[in-house]
Formats: C-alpha cells, sequence, structure tokens
C-alpha cells in the first residue's frame, strides 16, 4: 500500500476529488443481495447526473432480481487506493420508462442506448446516502464525506 507522500486532505477537496472521478470513471462494482441467495458483485458502467449514479443491466440479471427485492445497495470505484465507495437505495426503470434525460445521457457516454436492444434492460438509479472516500491508511479518519444524503463540510471530530 502506498502510504508514504500522503498528503491528508480535508473534506471539501475529498468531495471535489470524489465529485471528478463520479463524473470521469466508466466502471462501478455493485453489490446487491438478495433475502434468500445472499451477496452479488459485478461491474457495471455508470454515468452521474450530479445527483444520483445510473447503471443498466439486463431485466432478467442477477442484479436486477437483487434490487428489485431488497433495493439498499453499495457501490465502489474500481481503485483500492483511491477508494469511493456510495451506498444508497436503488430504484429501478424498465427501458422503456426510463425518464427520457437519463437514457440519453447515458447512451452518449457509452456510445450504446439499450433501449434500442431486442433485449429488456433495467436502469438502476442510485442517490447516495452516504459516501466514504481515502487514500490510504492517513486518510481512514475522516473518510465519511456524505451522511445521510448531505455532503459534509468538514471532518466531523468523531472518527468514523
Amino acid at each position: 500500500m502506498r502510504t508514504t507522500g500522503i498528503v491528508r486532505r480535508q473534506t471539501a477537496e475529498r468531495r471535489r476529488d470524489t465529485l471528478e472521478r463520479l463524473v470521469t470513471e466508466r466502471d462501478v462494482w455493485v453489490s446487491t443481495a438478495h433475502p434468500d441467495r445472499g451477496p452479488h458483485q459485478v461491474p457495471l458502467w455508470f454515468l452521474w447526473d450530479g445527483r444520483a449514479v445510473w447503471m443498466c443491466t439486463g431485466a432478467t440479471s442477477v442484479t436486477a432480481r437483487n434490487v428489485r427485492e431488497e433495493p439498499r445497495v453499495r457501490l465502489a470505484l474500481p481503485d483500492t487506493f483511491d477508494v469511493v465507495l456510495l451506498q444508497g437505495d436503488a430504484e429501478c426503470f424498465l427501458d422503456h420508462e426510463v425518464p427520457e434525460d437519463a437514457a440519453e445521457a447515458f447512451a452518449a457516454k457509452f456510445g450504446w442506448d439499450p433501449r434500442a436492444e431486442e433485449d429488456s434492460f433495467l436502469y438502476v438509479r442510485v442517490v447516495p446516502r452516504t459516501v466514504r472516500a481515502w487514500r490510504g491508511e492517513p486518510e481512514l479518519r475522516g473518510r465519511v464525506i456524505m451522511r445521510d444524503g448531505t455532503w459534509l463540510e468538514q471532518r466531523p471530530p468523531l472518527a468514523d
């Protein structure tokens, strides 16, 4: 683990860096769980619209089945050194019911429009309730940068 030379970022800087990554990154790990079948994790393409993460998966996939039964999800950007974890509830939209602006933005980002496919797809929207961000051990304290859906302005006095 690269811990030497890490300059601990303040909450505002972590928030700025996290928002930049949410706009520029392509993949997110999606963790779901089914009450009877247990956990499931897959990488999906995602779009950040400034407030929520939008993903798309096959309408009959395990991920689709799980979020319909248990909407609580965790998302993780793929870098294990510059960690960004999001937690929230999934809201599902069949491909013919998804808001036009979200579907168009998704298609523009990836050059692929699931609505044009023969098979059915499910768009999954997650508005984060909690966001954690840290780079290495020096940033573990204060890693929560969003709590209860509100971005934090500064690190709370208690350790996370």
